[in-house]
């Protein structure tokens, strides 16, 4: 019996290294896979030139995650990237500025500045945010009329304009950005969350559309842009918001809804209610989808044990969906709803995804070593 009793403990304990290895490993993997799809995108970049201007928000996207990727990384080399980036926009925006498309740059300049703290990287957002504060945003966010260059009127802009708001009242510590941000998050939730199935439509043209199956038409994209936007929103929102239960709760609903339609390969296909009719995976909805729910578990907002088998599912299928050089395949390209999607599609925006999913991996993955 006494032989028992002394192995016992040995065994608890090898089973404890080897989970701990395998932690350290699964750690270094991340950031290993992480690195090659990040150097892969600026290689390409580089060598291959850019698809759209360099302030579109598509670029705006991928500078989110590359921004997530050099404070991981901590190399000098990224950060030179990120300013020559700046540089060449000449710290600007996009002409159509209070289309929020348009300053979802404005989001990487802001952390940029809270790095090298130069005035010139955030002048001419705060100039524009200056004047949006201002503006009574009573318009009807009904789709049509150009409503999308004055206001949040679809979902996707949710991932856009919040957080550049709300960073900018981090950065200069006036709440009037973070207010408005506010708002205007009410105002277009109210308009285009489904408070049944607690999914965003993409905008007013899709309340009555409905997929194949005869289900509603809620995009994957559309619903991770929301989510992103939500949980980087939330990142800076101080507890003493009145806005912060109601964002919570959000949270909570949304990340319930899109756990219960995660496909058996650990993704999302581009329809979230009808799999079948796009029936493939998608990684830029999957890849937000992954960053929205590891950052609410890293931050106590979501119950490991119930979404922790979600995300690792969800890491899994973004991983494999990686070619041998970096290129993250299955992209779906640019668009406003649910569309078909090849090994061989990529953008920059899912990358941009991808590299946010990856930093609250590690995080999550840190998380479980040092419990061990």
């Amino acid at each position: 019996m006494k032989k028992r009793l002394f192995i016992i403990p040995i065994l608890l304990m090898t089973c404890l290294l080897v989970n701990a290895q395998s932690s350290i490993r699964d750690t270094a993997a991340i950031f290993q896979t992480m690195k090659k799809v990040a150097d892969w995108q600026w290689n390409t970049l580089e060598t291959a030139g850019w698809k759209t201007s360099k302030k579109d928000w598509t670029s705006g996207v991928l500078l989110t995650g590359m921004m997530a990727w050099a404070n991981l990384a901590q190399e000098e080399k990224y950060y030179d990237k990120l300013k020559q980036v700046g540089e060449d926009n000449h710290w600007q925006i996009g002409n159509d500025r209070q289309c929020a498309d348009d300053y979802c740059v404005a989001q990487t300049y802001i952390q940029l500045y809270n790095i090298f703290k130069n005035p010139l990287y955030i002048r001419d957002f705060k100039s524009m945010a200056d004047t949006l504060v201002t503006l009574p945003h009573t318009e009807s966010l009904q789709w049509g009329n150009r409503i999308d260059y004055r206001e949040w009127a679809w979902c996707d802009a949710l991932y856009m304009g919040p957080p550049a708001l709300a960073y900018l009242t981090q950065a200069t510590g006036d709440y009037k950005y973070l207010e408005k941000c506010l708002y205007l998050w009410k105002k277009s939730s109210d308009f285009l969350y489904d408070k049944d199935a607690h999914l965003f439509y993409r905008d007013s043209r899709y309340f009555t559309k409905r997929e194949a199956n005869g289900k509603k038409v809620f995009w994957s994209r559309g619903n991770g842009w929301v989510m992103g936007g939500l949980v980087r929103v939330l990142s800076v929102l101080p507890d003493s918001s009145r806005a912060k239960p109601a964002l919570i709760k959000q949270l909570k609903e949304m990340s319930a809804a899109i756990a219960a339609l995660q496909q058996p390969d650990g993704s999302w296909h581009a329809s979230l209610l009808d799999p079948a009719a796009y029936p493939v995976k998608e990684t830029s909805g999957t890849a937000f989808f992954c960053y929205a729910l590891t950052w609410g578990v890293n931050n106590g907002y979501l119950s490991r044990r119930k979404y922790k088998p979600v995300i690792d599912r969800a890491w899994q299928s973004l991983t494999d969906a990686i070619h041998e050089d970096g290129k993250l395949g299955f992209v779906q390209p640019q668009g406003a709803s649910p569309d078909k999607v090849t090994f061989d599609d990529t953008d920059v925006y899912g990358v941009g995804a991808f590299l946010l999913a990856g930093v609250e991996m590690m995080k999550f993955n840190a998380r479980v070593q040092q419990k061990m």
